[in-house]
């Protein structure tokens, strides 16, 4: 079955080229060449991807972005001409589950959206995960607190079952960039930090009193399984 994508650019030689291109690893893309009319389509038909340029006529990525998160947890893949690192990470503050800099191999761009459709549907579910008043659900990768929908992306959402499949645990930053592998990850910039103050928010978890996620300074970060911790970051 084809994975159905959605093209937000304006630049329609690289669409063309993609749509072209991308048939022969079983993707189907539509496109549309500004943001107004890539929402429409997206409510319309929805995609199982959206692949999304920042650099749009009127409204610009991170805007359509951000729409798009306030209804949607479809994968989104930035594509960004500057390959600036605050780019990607104003693009993941946003929800965006990863970005690639313009210009990119064809073949590239079909593996980003392979790897972000595997971590949608992953070959083994696993169990439902409970910690405090927190659910997990792999097989429907869904999170609720309190009975409440946590709305995850599908970075977050991966990041979360990491998390929570080692309670007590020092996942240090290079371990956490392998379990999250699909995704360019680079140790120096702040993609990961981004990522864990957005589960964060989400969960309502306050960061100097936390009870599910603890920075371990110089190391990575501790899933505290729900209960609230007496020290301090």
């Amino acid at each position: 079955m084809k994975t159905k994508v959605l093209l937000i650019d304006d630049d329609l030689k690289l669409a063309r080229l993609l749509t072209e291109y991308l048939t022969r690893f079983e993707i189907s893309l539509a496109t549309a060449g500004n943001g107004e009319e890539g929402l429409r389509q997206l409510w319309r038909d929805p995609p199982d991807c959206v692949l999304l340029d920042v650099m749009l006529p009127g409204q610009d990525g991170f805007e359509i972005c951000r729409e798009i998160r306030k209804t949607s947890g479809v994968p989104v893949i930035m594509l960004t001409a500057r390959g600036e690192v605050a780019d990607r990470i104003v693009g993941l503050e946003l929800g965006a589950d990863d970005y690639l800099p313009k210009p990119f191999e064809p073949r590239e761009l079909a593996a980003r959206i392979q790897a972000v459709m595997r971590r949608q549907h992953p070959a083994q579910q696993g169990e439902l995960v409970k910690c405090g008043d927190l659910e997990i659900d792999p097989s429907r990768r869904s999170a609720h607190r309190a009975g409440e929908d946590l709305r995850l992306t599908s970075l977050e959402f991966d990041a979360l079952l990491a998390f929570a499949r080692h309670p007590g645990t020092v996942l240090n930053r290079d371990r956490l960039m392998d379990m999250l592998k699909g995704g360019e990850w680079e140790p120096l910039n702040r993609s990961l930090d981004v990522l864990v103050s957005r589960l964060r928010q989400k969960m309502g978890d306050d960061p100097q009193r936390p009870r599910y996620l603890k920075t371990v300074r110089g190391t990575g970060y501790l899933f505290l399984g729900g209960r609230e911790d007496d020290a301090q970051e």
